[in-house]
């Protein structure tokens, strides 16, 4: 929690300690900072130790902004098109579970049936 603070006030100071003629294209209240809120989260202690013999565990809580999810986009095409990484066809899930020796079939039928014709021109 220390360090944590340290880290605060070093870039605190760091941005305070810029030139006057950075701060002055900065409008402050525009900003989506409120110091207030932040001092009071430094107060509280947000690091928390769990000891259980030789199990310890140590928990921070980060504050953040969340980016936004977006579960459709333009690029989707919901109407006509297929799911992109959807769930697998039959045929997938048969490539997937099957050997390769044993995919293919037993007997070269192809071979098989022109043996056949074969010999069915010669008997003619």
């Amino acid at each position: 929690m220390i360090c944590r603070r340290i880290v605060v006030a070093a870039f605190l100071s760091s941005t305070l300690a810029l030139p006057v003629a950075a701060q002055s294209t900065v409008d402050v209240a525009k900003l989506p900072v409120n110091l207030e809120r932040i001092q009071r989260q430094l107060q509280q202690p947000t690091v928390r130790e769990e000891r259980d013999g030789l199990n310890l565990r140590y928990m921070v809580d980060v504050y953040g902004r969340a980016p936004r999810i977006e579960l459709f986009t333009k690029q989707d095409n919901l109407e006509t098109g297929p799911v992109p990484y959807g769930a697998p066809t039959h045929r997938d899930m048969i490539q997937a579970v099957t050997p390769q020796e044993f995919r293919a079939p037993a007997a070269d039928f192809g071979a098989l049936f022109r043996w056949l014709a074969d010999k069915a021109k010669d008997k003619k």
